[in-house]
Parts: structure tokens; C-alpha cells; sequence
């Protein structure tokens, strides 16, 4: 594949979006984390999420780095502050840990998508060496929108029975 190809061009577009995504996640998750106090599954389970996506912008980075590119701090930025906004607009809820669990398991959705088509353009453009950083980035991802799915459920009825007997609830 030759550097100018547009396969190329949108390989390495796709990998600077995807890692302005990871940033603007942990810009989103992070305020969360900081702020459970009700339910420390999901705590541990964000904490254990902020660690792998600390990883996954690593290894976008790496193959940002392996085509002679860098990420776009301009687009880490804005999506950085727009993560922490969305995370701010959730706080004023009085049923903020089910917004947050709604918008985090959409977002994981997300990820899988981006990370679906990452993939495809890879296979596309003949460029096996990122397969597997995207695999795992995607395995990450897919793993955690499954923890939110099925932990939806017990963190619904935790919130409801919190509020059932005045307690603090949000969060």
C-alpha cells in the first residue's frame, strides 16, 4: 500500500479519531468514578476500564507511530472537553448512575463500531501489523459494554431500592 493511497488516509484518520474517542472516555469516566460512592461494582469495574483504555490509547499510539504519524491533539481536545461536559450534564440528575449507565454502555457501543470498521479498513488496506492492538482494543471494549448490559439489571434495582429508603441514590 503506498503512503498516499486513500485506504492509507483513512486507516490513519480512523486511528486518530479513535484515539481522541479513548481520551474523550476517559474524560467521561473519570468524573464518574470520582463520584460513586453507592455502588462500588461499577467503581471497580470504571476504575478497571480507565486502566484499559489508558492502554488502548497506548497501542493507538504505537501504531500512529509504526506509519509515521501522530495522534491529533486538536481532536483529543475538543473531544476531551465534550466527554467531560456530557459527564458534568449528568451530575444535576437525581438518577444520575442510571444516565451515566445508559450513556457509558452507548458509548461501548460506539467503540465496537469504530473499532469494527478500524478493523476492515486494516484487512482493506493490507495492514496486518495493527490487527491485533485493534483486536484487543475491540475485545476491551466489547467485554466492558457486556458488563454494563448485564450489570444493568442489579445497579436498577439498587438505585430503586436506595430511593425506596431515602437514601442517597445518584450516585
Amino acid at each position: 500500500m503506498s503512503d498516499t493511497s486513500e485506504t492509507r488516509i483513512v486507516f490513519i484518520t480512523g486511528l486518530k479519531n479513535a484515539h481522541a474517542m479513548e481520551n474523550q472516555a476517559l474524560s467521561i469516566m473519570k468524573p464518574q468514578v470520582s463520584r460513586i460512592e453507592n455502588y462500588p461494582a461499577v467503581a471497580r469495574r470504571l476504575e478497571e476500564h480507565i486502566r484499559e483504555t489508558e492502554g488502548q490509547i497506548g497501542r493507538l499510539e504505537t501504531l500512529l507511530e509504526s506509519l509515521g504519524e501522530s495522534h491529533s491533539g486538536l481532536k483529543d481536545m475538543a473531544l476531551s472537553v465534550a466527554g467531560g461536559m456530557a459527564a458534568l450534564g449528568h451530575t444535576m440528575a437525581g438518577d444520575e448512575i442510571l444516565k451515566n449507565s445508559f450513556a457509558n454502555f452507548a458509548f461501548e457501543n460506539f467503540e465496537i463500531a469504530a473499532y469494527k470498521s478500524l478493523l476492515t479498513i486494516a484487512e482493506l488496506g493490507g495492514i496486518p501489523s495493527a490487527t491485533s492492538a485493534l483486536k484487543a482494543n475491540l475485545d476491551e471494549e466489547m467485554a466492558m459494554a457486556h458488563w454494563l448490559e448485564t450489570n444493568l439489571r442489579s445497579v436498577t434495582i439498587q438505585f430503586a431500592s436506595l430511593k425506596e429508603t431515602g437514601e442517597t441514590a445518584k450516585i
